[in-house]
């Protein structure tokens, strides 16, 4: 693909604490590399790549497929970039949000970022995936995978254990968000297209979404 040439244009947005491995995580996923040495992101920072994401019909058939070019901005941890961070928030139309299987600390946080997110996204339920980072290093444990499922479970969203150093689980977190993202801007679409055809229609798709999901701008 050139420059140009894709049909959607995807910003995502990687935060969590200062040291849970966002930088490696999106290195890994952008270039399927492992860098070691802890680089701490000054304020925010992005990486780009480009993916084909296959739609599928009502029943499960192939539907078309899409050209996507990723955006996916890095954000610093510390509290004193906070206030730029989260000027990036509107911005982003899908959230991964991170925290570090070795730190229980980085895990008690996610309940603020997650206020975070709800104060200053770009609808009150954005799209969001749980990812905690650095499932290889198995012996420094602090947090549980149940502990960790209970807590996307009362958020309503997916979670995942990944490895930037492997490679675990990192393409399927990000595919995952993308196609929430994807479903959710079909929805939009829909919804647009069933009001301007017939006042007080809907299809069957619509209906089986949850109103309070879709409070989206579309």
């Amino acid at each position: 693909m050139t420059d140009g040439d894709y049909d959607y244009l995807i910003k995502l947005l990687a935060l969590g604490d200062s040291g849970v491995g966002k930088t490696t995580f999106l290195y890994r996923y952008t270039d399927n590399k492992f860098n070691p040495k802890f680089i701490t992101t000054v304020g925010i920072d992005f990486r780009e790549k480009r993916v084909v994401y296959n739609s599928r019909g009502a029943n499960g058939s192939p539907g078309k497929a899409f050209k996507v070019h990723l955006q996916l901005w890095d954000t610093a941890g510390q509290e004193r970039f906070r206030s730029l961070t989260t000027a990036f928030f509107r911005d982003a139309m899908g959230f991964l949000l991170m925290f570090d299987l070795t730190s229980q600390q980085s895990f008690l946080n996610v309940r603020n970022w997650m206020s975070q997110l709800q104060a200053n996204a770009y609808c009150e339920n954005p799209d969001i995936v749980l990812i905690g980072n650095k499932a290889d290093l198995s012996d420094q444990r602090e947090v549980n995978e149940r502990q960790a499922k209970d807590l996307a479970d009362k958020y309503g969203i997916p979670y995942f254990e990944t490895s930037a150093a492997t490679g675990q689980n990192v393409e399927k977190a990000v595919d995952t968000l993308l196609d929430l993202i994807m479903k959710r801007m079909e929805q939009c679409v829909d919804k647009t297209q069933g009001s301007d055809t017939a006042n007080g229609g809907s299809s069957g798709k619509l209906d089986s979404a949850k109103p309070e999901e879709k409070k989206c701008a579309c």
